[in-house]
């Protein structure tokens, strides 16, 4: 399925009621349930700039495997499938938004890839319309700006903080340099990061930022030598990682000393590398495809719906999940009206190929375990896209922040009101 720039794909994917997906008794019990008599979800995510290898189509081709797992129907009635094009601009996300809120009848976002796109479209949601954030990692998507009906699904700024940051420096890298993309993602990533390396006894020596879809990074890479930090911190995503490490090889910085740290890291990323380019260095992931038999299981339906030999980003292997799990809320709670869906998502267990044994938390953040990785070497890598040795399974209680620090508004209020 493939959406003109900006512009939803309407009725991309209506998937008819098949016999056996639903027993008349219980369509008929929830006739009425549904709003417009159909679910209707869509991607919203970067699908022509820089993050779109990263989002894009794969991120839709992964929502409609889960739909088809699910169903194809909920509650006797059809799932429609849509998606649009944010153009990492919030104002066209917050155009898309309301026009699928006001005129198209949509239930679900999700997705998202841009931290401002997410936070402007939380904002818009609030209450009214399920927003699951997988490719944004602005830890305030679920602290000071959360939502009763928003989620948050993969890594975020503070966790890649606290896996990354705490153990670099007490490994000796003490001194840091950020060269950090402008916008909500880079800033809270340097505001977190920050935070860890201080409490670890180690120095922020200053930072640099740069637009999203940057391609010289040649500058920021000569004020990051200049500052003599012994670590050099990559806050930003996509392309934008790779042209910076790429061009940091090829002004020598590992070569004279410094060391790179991956923040928000991509298979992809080492693909666009290479593995000796890459090798060595340790970054933070939720999925990687060639973990284990379920994760090789999705992998293998994805590249056929997909007509490719890559490998699934984790955004992508998360929105399959976001999706399966709002589905199963909806055939739960009786109905596709977001707050009752929300509440729901929050007592059900996430236990699929990428969120095992997890579960969704009051402020919406899903509480999933992480892995710490390290790219193979050419010598270790047996075949393509074999590029990741799994180091640690590291705890979701203790890598993501704990709810009481995050500043979320609604926590607690429920329960307080029926106390």
């Amino acid at each position: 399925m493939r959406c003109l720039k900006g512009v939803a794909c309407a009725a991309a994917l209506l998937l008819p009621v098949m016999a056996g997906a639903a027993s008349n008794a219980s369509a008929a019990s929830n006739a009425g349930a549904v709003s417009d008599d159909v679910v209707r979800i869509a991607v919203i995510n970067d699908r022509s700039g820089p993050y779109s290898d990263f989002n894009g189509e794969g991120s839709v081709v992964a929502a409609r495997l889960a739909i088809a797992d699910f169903g194809p129907t909920v509650l006797g009635h059809p799932i429609d499938l849509i998606s649009g094009d944010h153009q990492n601009k919030p104002d066209v996300g917050i155009g898309l938004a309301r026009r699928w809120m006001d005129t198209d009848g949509v239930d679900m976002m999700v997705d998202f890839g841009n931290s401002a796109v997410s936070l402007a479209v939380q904002d818009l949601t609030q209450g009214k319309r399920v927003a699951i954030h997988v490719a944004s990692a602005s830890d305030a998507l679920f602290g000071a700006k959360c939502s009763p009906t928003g989620f948050l699904w993969n890594y975020d700024t503070t966790a890649i903080a606290n896996a990354i940051g705490k153990s670099a420096v007490e490994a000796g890298g003490e001194s840091w340099y950020f060269i950090t993309a402008d916008y909500a993602f880079g800033h809270a990533m340097e505001k977190q990061l920050t935070t860890v390396i201080e409490k670890a006894g180690g120095k922020v020596l200053g930072h640099v930022r740069h637009p999203v879809g940057n391609t010289d990074f040649s500058s920021f890479l000569l004020q990051a030598q200049a500052s003599g930090a012994k670590m050099v911190a990559v806050l930003n995503a996509g392309e934008d990682t790779t042209n910076t490490i790429k061009q940091a090889a090829e002004f020598g910085l590992v070569d004279a000393g410094q060391k790179l740290a991956g923040t928000t890291f991509y298979i992809l990323n080492v693909h666009g590398l290479g593995l000796e380019a890459a090798q060595g260095l340790q970054v933070v992931t939720p999925f990687y495809w060639d973990r284990n038999d379920a994760s090789r299981e999705f992998t293998r339906r994805w590249r056929e719906a997909m007509n490719t030999d890559r490998a699934p980003t984790h955004p992508q292997a998360g929105v399959y999940s976001a999706v399966l799990a709002y589905l199963r809320a909806i055939e739960a709670a009786g109905t596709d009206e977001a707050m009752a869906v929300s509440a729901r998502m929050k007592q059900l267990p996430v236990d699929d190929f990428y969120g095992e044994n997890s579960r969704i938390r009051e402020d919406g953040r899903l509480m999933k375990d992480m892995f710490l990785v390290e790219v193979k070497s050419p010598a270790d890598s047996t075949g393509p896209w074999d590029y990741y040795k799994v180091l640690a399974q590291m705890p979701a209680d203790e890598i993501i922040r704990p709810m009481s620090e995050g500043g979320c508004p609604f926590v607690g209020k429920a329960a307080a009101a029926g106390s």
